[in-house]
């Protein structure tokens, strides 16, 4: 069974693969999201800092109104500093008091749908991949 539903009406879902560690996420309806939706599939190189896990991306997105450096488990972000995606699942270096810090504001574009602290066994140099989750059932 798959689990899998990519575009149901206006609901968008991905997937997030590294090594043996898989994320399903929901896209918020945001213009970063809207930027990666059109570039999928993304494929990169894991990099870590602290408890994230983050990779490059061909996509660049200026960074949004709400755009904030402390998020909470689940979010995922981009990183308009660096053009990458980003996943906290922890303390980073410069958090406080066990909040998830990243290095600077980041444009929230998704929701995980799985525990993003399976990631803790995801290593910089990694495969990592994100596909349209209804490129699973193709």
């Amino acid at each position: 069974m798959s689990w899998a539903i990519g575009v149901v009406g206006s609901v968008r879902e991905l997937l997030i693969q590294a090594g043996n560690v898989s994320i399903r996420a929901r896209l918020l309806d945001t213009p970063t999201a809207d930027e990666i939706w059109k570039a999928l599939p993304i494929y990169a190189t894991a990099q870590t800092w602290g408890c994230e896990v983050y990779f490059s991306t061909p996509v660049a997105s200026a960074r949004e109104p709400d755009a904030r450096d402390v998020v909470t488990p689940g979010e995922i972000v981009f990183w308009p500093d660096g053009d990458a995606i980003a996943i906290g699942f922890g303390a980073t270096p410069v958090s406080r008091n066990g909040e998830i810090r990243l290095a600077s504001p980041c444009n929230v574009w998704a929701q995980a749908l799985d525990d993003v602290r399976s990631l803790l066994e995801v290593h910089a140099g990694e495969e990592i991949s994100v596909v349209h989750a209804d490129a699973l059932s193709a």
